[in-house]
């Protein structure tokens, strides 16, 4: 029997209580089409603890958005079951942060970012005071009366994890956050998430192509097939915290960098033949 308990799907079983898991991926399986013949994730199972951080790597088309959106209940598994372990002490256990930008043009960054703050009832000036926190910490306080099509795509990312952080979820799930970024943006970017991480240590799941990305960020990177997707390795990343930028530059860094695409190259292979 299919089963999808998460916290924040409708009808959905909330699991609480201690656990040193935080989400629990079982046999997931996907299949797409009216017939179920594209299978896109085979027998999926991962286990990210509590305050982790976990990036997900794999060749494109191999399903690591479908599991960080089955994690947040936008999709259910053909088979298998996902459960996210909340506490039940936040108002919005996940908060999901997208590769496109996702802001309303027609609202100031204010206003944005206070959205999902009013979703959950909060009194309006205590969602004003805590947009305005996550823009200062975000770099954009004086941008609160600007509207989107004023900002840069760098600024306009920073505006979608200010308003995810600021709901305060006690899971972060992010989708290739910073890939139409430019690459100096894109390191800019880089190094603010991770100081900002590394201030409150929340569960974190991670999608990107960029391994670079994923040791600078991760506690532990998760390498996934070619479609369909399912997971060949997982490599703790080996890099003390607090963690600075810098490390980008050590040997080692580079050596892991290496042995992960090793790995990684021969699925990307695959799914470009």
């Amino acid at each position: 029997m299919n089963s999808l308990r998460t916290t924040d799907v409708e009808g959905a079983v909330a699991v609480t209580g201690p656990t040193p898991a935080k989400i629990e991926v079982r046999g997931v399986r996907k299949r797409y089409d009216a017939n179920g013949n594209v299978e896109a994730l085979s027998g999926v199972d991962l286990t990210v603890r509590s305050g982790e951080f976990v990036c997900l790597v794999g060749p494109s088309g191999c399903g690591k958005s479908t599991v960080l959106r089955m994690v947040a209940g936008l999709h259910k598994p053909s088979e298998g079951e996902i459960l996210v372990h909340a506490s039940g002490a936040r108002a919005v256990p996940t908060a999901m942060v997208f590769q496109s930008y996702n802001v309303f043009p027609w609202k100031t960054i204010r206003a944005n970012v206070r959205f999902g703050l009013e979703m959950t009832g909060m009194a309006s000036a205590e969602a004003d005071e805590r947009a305005i926190l996550w823009l200062r910490k975000m770099g954009l306080g004086d941008f609160a009366n600007a509207y989107p099509p004023a900002l840069s795509g760098g600024m306009l990312q920073r505006v979608a994890i200010a308003r995810a952080m600021a709901v305060e979820p006690e899971i972060l799930l992010m989708d290739e956050p910073f890939a139409a970024l430019d690459a100096q943006h894109r390191r800019i970017l880089q190094d603010e998430l991770l100081t900002l991480w590394q201030e409150d240590r929340r569960t974190v799941v991670f999608v990107t192509h960029s391994l670079e990305e994923a040791l600078l960020l991760g506690d532990r990177v998760v390498v996934m097939s070619a479609r369909p997707g399912h997971i060949i390795a997982e490599f703790e990343v080996p890099f003390a915290r607090p963690r600075t930028p810098d490390i980008r530059g050590e040997p080692a860094f580079a050596r892991l960098e290496q042995e992960i695409w090793n790995l990684l190259r021969e699925q990307v292979g695959r799914h470009a033949g």
